[in-house]
């Protein structure tokens, strides 16, 4: 049974509200209520509230619980909004769905960026992984009229760029990233896989700039130079989590990283242009050089 919207306005709302004020009483909370544009007068009782804290652990694996020497709500497992958590990402895209579906009037003058919805494929392919099952899929490559048929093993999906990719394992052992929307056909096998124990999605991709692994390029310390308003948007999005900045000088302010030097990362580092620069490792200084002189003469 589908969940009605004001409901999940209202579990978004209860989230936010005790995860931000990290210990709130009932009563506190049912007086915030009253300020809510959705709450049309209704009283927050007990009972709904209880309601809400089951539907909310049902649905996003959140446990609202309460601190008894203080009788404050907290969320106890925290963690669930580290920055690329599956519901990290659910409460803030709902969040937005909450703020834009309430300003009536205005919606031309809010612009937003197309979001992919992987289409039938995701949905496919997540079935496929909570049923430990094989997908048999045709795969058009950039650049190739043919379709390439196989059959794998979905071991998890990632958004990146506005893309959703699988990750598969081949029977060889072999791992390959996948864009759906390069995908002819898809459909989940009746063949069965059993998941490597020791896989970790997170720490697959942990030293990747995006979706390119590249299990022959090591990570390593690279730093870059940012100038002007580049280093403003580094601190505020950073191009990866073990990024921190080491000096800040009059116009630029120098970043370091410590991940895997992929071709994507490069091509990302050229549209900035002379706005960041490498400082180390050399090798790589030169390569993004070499780039940009390349692209310079096709200009002429």
């Amino acid at each position: 049974m589908a969940t009605p919207t004001h409901s999940v306005q209202e579990y978004i709302w209860l989230i936010n509200i005790i995860h931000r004020m990290r210990g709130i009483t009932f009563a506190e909370i049912s007086t915030r209520w009253e300020s809510t544009s959705f709450s049309n007068g209704r009283t927050f009782s007990r009972t709904t509230f209880n309601r809400h804290r089951d539907a909310i652990m049902d649905i996003f694996g959140i446990n609202i619980a309460c601190d008894r020497r203080t009788n404050g709500y907290y969320i106890e497992n925290d963690e669930v909004f580290n920055a690329h958590s599956v519901q990290n990402w659910m409460i803030s895209t709902l969040s937005v769905n909450n703020i834009i579906s309430q300003s009536f009037g205005i919606q031309d003058r809010i612009l937003l960026e197309n979001i992919p919805s992987g289409g039938t494929y995701l949905e496919l392919i997540i079935k496929a992984m909570k049923n430990s099952r094989m997908i048999s899929a045709e795969y058009r490559r950039y650049g190739s009229d043919v379709c390439t048929k196989f059959l794998m093993m979905p071991y998890c999906v990632k958004l990146f760029r506005q893309r959703w990719y699988v990750l598969c394992r081949h029977r060889n052992g072999r791992m390959g990233v996948f864009s759906l929307d390069r995908f002819a056909h898809l459909e989940v096998s009746e063949q069965k896989f059993v998941i490597d124990p020791d896989f970790n999605a997170a720490e697959y991709f942990s030293e990747c700039f995006g979706i390119v692994s590249e299990v022959n390029a090591p990570a390593e310390r690279i730093v870059i130079r940012a100038f002007d308003s580049e280093r403003f948007a580094l601190r505020d999005l950073p191009l990866h989590h073990t990024q921190r900045e080491i000096f800040e000088g009059e116009d630029y302010s120098d970043f370091e990283i410590m991940m895997r030097p992929t071709f994507d990362f490069s091509a990302h580092l050229l549209s900035r242009g002379v706005m960041a620069m490498v400082i180390e490792p050399q090798w790589l200084a030169d390569e993004i050089r070499d780039m940009h002189r390349e692209a310079a003469e096709m200009y002429g």
